[in-house]
């Protein structure tokens, strides 16, 4: 009888090792959370990485859909997708930087070094406008029509192909 209850530990945790194997086998990792797309982006204010003055995000959409990019100096792939979006500026394709869980001072290192495609350079320090968006990790890009509808979601590094879909979709409003 004490055999089996020095085994039960290891037992349990064999089961689980099979349960959370099987939910592995079972989970596709391409599939993103879509849970914004249709519906009004987050009404929420953050500081600005110029001045520290608080800037409403939902501001940026009076003008037409604007793309909502959050990033990190920290994040490789937000360096890889960076050209990607510099060449979206130049086409005219408003841009919102948030640069989450960052410091400041790393940010505009990173928007030294690499160029800066943001029309508005806005501080997610704490990570809480990502938790209102749904972020999963950085880069993730959100088109936002002007009325602040969320039109789509990118989880990852933009290539060329996904930010020319996107633009074509901020032309259609789609």
């Amino acid at each position: 009888m004490s055999r089996w209850l020095a085994a039960l530990p290891l037992i349990a945790l064999a089961a689980l090792a099979v349960l959370f194997g099987a939910y592995a086998l079972h989970r596709n990792p391409q599939v993103q959370p879509q849970a914004l797309v249709g519906k009004p982006m987050p009404d929420l204010s953050l500081p600005s990485l110029d001045d520290g003055a608080t800037v409403r995000i939902r501001e940026a959409t009076r003008q037409g859909p604007v793309l909502v990019n959050f990033f990190a100096s920290w994040c490789a792939p937000c360096a890889e997708e960076h050209p990607v979006l510099m060449e979206m500026r130049a086409r005219r394709m408003p841009i919102v930087g948030v640069a989450y869980k960052d410091a400041p001072q790393n940010t505009q290192a990173f928007l030294s070094r690499l160029g800066d495609p943001f029309a508005r350079r806005l501080v997610d320090r704490d990570g809480r406008a990502g938790i209102e968006f749904g972020v999963t990790g950085v880069p993730e890009t959100y088109l936002v029509a002007q009325d602040g509808r969320v039109l789509a979601k990118h989880t990852g590094p933009l290539s060329e192909d996904d930010a020319r879909a996107l633009m074509a979709r901020a032309l259609t409003g789609r």
